[in-house]
């Protein structure tokens, strides 16, 4: 089963399972836009940031998005499930089993729509793009201290490990 959500400018969507049954994960590949003005915003946030720690001097980032980001859908779910057992004049017993389970999208209500399914599926979270690597080049990468400052102040900002994370020394012009 394939669930497209309209996200800004997207191409195409896959849909994955999400944990439990509250809803499905709908993950859209888009044309870069959404995921670009993120990177962009986290990029000068942080160089903002990193270039307060002393001896860091000017500093430039660049991060790459392992994902894209996700959207999960709240779901109706319906179960229903029957056992029946049945005896033969022999003493014999035979059981069988039915379960059914049955899921509806949850739309959120336009005033305008009076039939379900026209509005917009309801959102229930939003997951941001996952973190993949980050390169900091900075003025005072060259010195030991200030590259354990930076290393430590982004894997604290975005919980990645260390071995994702280059420091670099800015050339010299």
């Amino acid at each position: 089963m394939v669930i497209a959500v309209p996200a800004g400018k997207t191409k195409e969507h896959a849909s994955s399972a999400s944990d439990g049954n509250t809803g499905k994960t709908v993950r859209g590949t888009s044309d870069g836009t959404d995921e670009e003005a993120y990177t962009t915003y986290l990029e000068d946030r942080l160089s903002r940031i990193l270039s307060q720690i002393e001896g860091a001097g000017e500093v430039k980032v660049m991060i790459t998005l392992k994902s894209s980001a996700e959207k999960v859908l709240d779901k109706d779910t319906e179960s229903d499930q029957e056992t029946v057992t049945e005896e033969d004049s022999q003493g014999g017993t035979r059981q069988s089993s039915k379960a059914s389970k049955k899921e509806n999208t949850v739309y959120a209500s336009d005033s305008d729509s009076a039939t379900q399914g026209s509005g917009s599926p309801y959102v229930s979270k939003e997951l941001s793009p996952e973190i993949e690597g980050v390169v900091v080049i900075a003025d005072g990468g060259g010195n030991a201290v200030v590259k354990e400052n930076i290393s430590s102040a982004v894997q604290a900002l975005f919980d990645i490990e260390p071995h994702k994370i280059r420091i670099m020394k800015k050339q010299m012009n």
